[in-house]
């Protein structure tokens, strides 16, 4: 099962948020917030718009009523009659005739002058004149120019307040002109009107992106909320780094996503999330199970020393390709593992035979002495601890000192003997030292002998043989294999020893889970230095190929049980 569907089965598990989604509250909060910031703008701007439209208006009252107050005709009216008028004779008299002209001038929401007793002597409702004013006049009238918002008879206003000179410099009225709040504040829509509604589009648009923004958010992470992607983070540390194979993740842009610790040291892998695999260096093998377009592959491959199955599976979610996952297994500990089951099965197979043996000469110890021939029985039994209780169909096995390699070779020309093959050993085999590395010895040179002896029984040659001659030079190991079968065919002689081809005649093709053998064979001898290499292609016929090796450091360096020289 996919890593994706256990979290496919992970998400359905989780508990449903309840309410609005995820992206849903992100929208309204984003909208919140956008048109939060639109208002304190506004509003401040508005502000500071109105502060400004007060102090122009203000610097405006304060002007006019400074120059109406410099006005001669009016200083004169003013100082020339200083007894309370009277109220009936204000209305057509000539302070409001000139104050009614200057307000309509300037559009002004009054223009008010007073007597030194703060008498309103002009005022735009007649009704009003010869009454006190209705806010306090006594800093005009004591010489000073003040403007200020206050409230009077028509309303909120920002008035200036300026006092009235006689020729000898007394003060003898004032003049205060204002314009209404309510003006100042239209005048201030008209300012700020077009910000508002500019904060209104703004908003409409931050509302829009927003929301474009979330589509491509629950695009980008398949429509999981928050809680689903915290759940699902912590099932992929659980999958990557719990299971006991390498699991590789590749976007559908070939970029390295993910990788655990074993895939890293499996494939010798830096941290390189987010490069491109192109960059990296991934076995070429791997790369093609990438090009498949059957979705699901499977293959082996070496590695250095090791030998891998890999399987790619493409991910598709929701329609949308989320590219590759690969599942890298080591199979180099099971390939040992079968190889030293392979050689106890080929043992008990010779200690099978070997039991007809033991039977046959009990029988003949049983018959001398029920004959009555003791020392004949005597002499057979002496003969047979002398020769050993088990005959192998090693030719010439009586080279070989390391009682280890000559159990394996045995058990092989048990083995190759019901195939019909004569096993032997060369001549020129002589071994001073014992094995040190067994595993790796008997994985060349099994590898080795199984391919000499398939290719024996595939040859044509009527006689059939495998020959194996092993040397020793202190530590180092030198082996020769050869055989009867036909040979290697020329197109195979340069890839060899590459994964997927095999020295067996029906194994020469690959992607048949054979072709491993030759290659971990050649690196496991040049891990210490040695070397693994086809010494004769052989011919059709007879004789067929000859491989040679040099193991290094694979033997103790003792001869006899003393040190080397």
């Amino acid at each position: 099962m996919g890593i994706l569907d256990a979290f496919a089965r992970r998400r359905r598990s989780l508990p449903k948020p309840g309410g609005m989604s995820f992206s849903s509250r992100l929208l309204i909060q984003q909208i919140a917030i956008i048109l939060l910031i639109m208002l304190l703008s506004s509003g401040i701007y508005g502000w500071l718009t109105y502060q400004r439209l007060v102090a122009e208006v203000g610097a405006k009252t304060l002007a006019v009523a400074q120059s109406l107050a410099e006005d001669e005709d009016l200083k004169r009216i003013l100082d020339a009659d200083r007894t309370p008028p009277d109220p009936s004779t204000l209305p057509a008299g000539p302070v409001q005739a000139h104050a009614e002209v200057v307000r309509a001038r300037i559009d002004a929401l009054f223009v008010v002058v007073t007597d030194r007793n703060g008498i309103r002597l002009a005022h735009p409702d007649p009704s009003r004149l010869g009454e006190m004013v209705s806010t306090d006049p006594s800093a005009a009238l004591s010489g000073e120019e003040v403007t200020v918002q206050e409230v009077g008879t028509l309303g909120p206003s920002v008035r200036s307040k300026v006092p009235v000179y006689a020729a000898d410099r007394e003060i003898v009225g004032e003049v205060s002109v204002g314009y209404s709040t309510t003006d100042i504040l239209d005048a201030m829509w008209l300012s700020v009107g077009p910000i508002v509604a500019v904060a209104g589009f703004a908003v409409l648009l931050g509302a829009g992106g927003s929301a474009l923004l979330m589509r491509r958010l629950r695009k980008v992470t398949l429509g999981l909320q928050p809680e689903e992607i915290g759940e699902l983070v912590k099932d992929q540390e659980v999958v990557l780094y719990g299971v006991d194979e390498g699991v590789i993740g590749v976007s559908a842009d070939r970029r390295l996503t993910i990788c655990n610790d074993k895939a890293k040291r499996l494939l010798n892998l830096p941290e390189a999330a987010g490069q491109p695999l192109t960059e990296l260096d991934f076995p070429p093998a791997m790369l093609a199970l990438l090009e498949q377009e059957s979705g699901q592959e499977s293959a082996q491959m070496l590695v250095g020393a090791t030998v891998l199955i890999v399987s790619v599976r493409k991910v598709i979610h929701s329609g949308q390709d989320l590219g590759w996952v690969v599942m890298v297994r080591d199979r180099t500990d099971v390939q040992e593992l079968s190889r030293q089951l392979d050689a106890v099965g080929t043992l008990s197979q010779a200690l099978r035979a070997q039991r007809h043996e033991f039977a046959n000469r009990l029988h003949a110890v049983s018959g001398l002495l029920d004959i009555g021939q003791p020392a004949e029985a005597s002499a057979y039994l002496r003969r047979t601890l002398e020769t050993g209780p088990l005959k192998y169909p090693l030719e010439n096995g009586g080279l070989l000192t390391d009682t280890f390699l000559l159990a394996f070779l045995g058990a092989k020309s048990t083995q190759s003997a019901e195939r019909g093959v004569n096993l032997r050993l060369g001549q020129n085999t002589l071994l001073h030292s014992p094995l040190a590395d067994a595993q790796d010895v008997t994985t060349v040179l099994g590898n080795l002998v199984d391919n000499a002896i398939t290719a024996a029984v595939q040859g044509t040659s009527p006689d059939r043989w495998v020959e194996v001659e092993l040397l020793s030079d202190r530590s180092t190991l030198h082996l020769t294999v050869s055989d009867s079968g036909d040979g290697i065919p020329e197109q195979l002689r340069g890839s060899l020893f590459e994964e997927g081809i095999s020295s067996a005649g029906a194994g020469y093709s690959a992607g048949r889970g054979e072709g491993i053998g030759l290659g971990l064979a050649r690196q496991l001898a040049r891990l210490g230095g040695g070397e693994l290499r086809l010494l004769s292609a052989g011919t059709p016929g007879g004789p067929g190929a000859v491989f040679v090796a040099r193991m290094e450091r694979v033997l103790e360096e003792t001869i006899m049980g003393g040190q080397v020289d």
